[in-house]
């Protein structure tokens, strides 16, 4: 079973030629790691408590490949400030960006997308 919700895992491969055009994309990607250790080794300890869907850190995942480490760390904070006791919760899904331009690989880290 994946640590990754089923809408942040792709296909592509890493490829060597992308190499330098895959550096942008390092914080990216470093955030997504520590997301996808938080999912795979603490999140299974809270059990099913968020009150919205899907849960605040697979939110988190899907925020941050869609929009950068900075935006997606800045909407994933707003969504646990709103997941509380008082609020109604709910389908609360991540408005995908409207240029994105990578590709997802099977572990879900965003790589540049192949022009061929």
């Amino acid at each position: 079973m994946s640590a990754l919700p089923a809408t942040s895992i792709g296909t592509a491969r890493m490829q060597s030629a992308d190499l330098a055009r895959s550096i942008p994309l390092i914080p990216r990607n470093l955030v997504l790691g520590f997301l996808t250790a938080y999912r795979s080794v603490i999140s299974p300890l809270y059990g099913d408590v968020c009150a919205y869907y899907p849960s605040c850190s697979a939110y988190a995942v899907g925020a941050v490949q869609q929009h950068g480490a900075v935006r997606g760390t800045a909407l994933s904070a707003w969504r646990i400030l709103r997941c509380n006791p008082w609020t109604r919760g709910g389908v609360d899904d991540v408005h995908p960006h409207e240029h994105f331009r990578y590709d997802l690989t099977p572990r879900g880290f965003v790589v540049p997308a192949r022009k061929d």
